[in-house]
């Protein structure tokens, strides 16, 4: 039996039918017989629609409750994959960071992850569930909700994937991988099938919204492959993003 750790970005889960789309992905995986662990992005424009929210409110937001206000997003995506994967007869349970045991610095909107306490994910595969967990945030010594800042979901998959050991990290996004240049500007680009640590980690310096730097960093220094595939075709093989030493 595998640990398969999935990563679905906001566009990814950016409606009902695409939250339903990946339940039957996922639910096939499970079916397969390995353990799966989700992480997800919060649907959509949801952040920004937060941020805006909150802009009506005041100028000067506190830090802590910024980071209780912008983690909801997660928690929406994360529940709605649940209730999708129960609904089609996969046995399901959503957790916020901290519920899962992301513990993480004591720095408001952009701590780092300390460390992942394993148990409550172990208690639920022993159960059968596949576990949906929110991104971008975890706990900290006090017990509040932290964010771990922009692009933060990749790296909470890239953590999660080494704590569990898992081969591969699955993250699936609106591109079907790493391509030469951009695609959308220049039309012969060509997909990569692999691309190492560092060359990923320039051409995010760069400016490619791929993958967030700080996931290809921590991905780097467990040694965990990042397998970056494309949500609207789960049949794409996509980019590996691996030392190719």
């Amino acid at each position: 039996m595998s640990i398969v750790v999935h990563k679905y970005g906001g566009t990814s889960v950016g409606t009902p039918d695409k939250i339903k789309n990946v339940a039957r992905h996922v639910a096939n995986v499970k079916a397969q017989g390995n353990d799966v662990v989700v992480i997800v992005s919060a649907m959509g424009h949801t952040t920004d629609e937060l941020i805006n929210l909150m802009h009506q409110i005041t100028k000067n937001p506190d830090h802590r409750e910024y980071d209780m206000l912008i983690s909801t997003g997660e928690q929406v995506s994360a529940s709605l994959l649940a209730m999708a994967l129960i609904d089609i007869g996969c046995p399901a349970v959503s957790l916020t960071g901290g519920q899962a045991g992301v513990v993480t610095e004591d720095i408001y909107k952009k701590a780092r992850i300390k460390h992942i306490k394993l148990d409550r994910i172990k208690k639920e595969f022993k159960e059968g569930k596949v576990v949906v967990i929110t991104g971008f945030q975890g706990i900290d010594s006090k017990g509040d909700i932290i964010t771990i800042g922009r692009g933060g979901s990749d790296t909470s998959a890239v953590a999660v994937a080494a704590a569990l050991n898992a081969d591969v990290c699955d993250i699936y996004t609106d591109v079907d991988g790493v391509y030469t240049t951009d695609p959308r500007i220049v039309p012969e680009a060509k997909r990569l099938d692999t691309i190492s640590y560092d060359e990923m980690l320039e051409l995010a310096s760069l400016g490619a919204q791929v993958l967030h730097p700080r996931s290809v960093e921590c991905a780097k220094h467990y040694g965990i492959p990042i397998h970056l595939r494309a949500s609207f075709d789960f049949a794409r093989t996509g980019t590996m993003v691996k030392d190719t030493k």
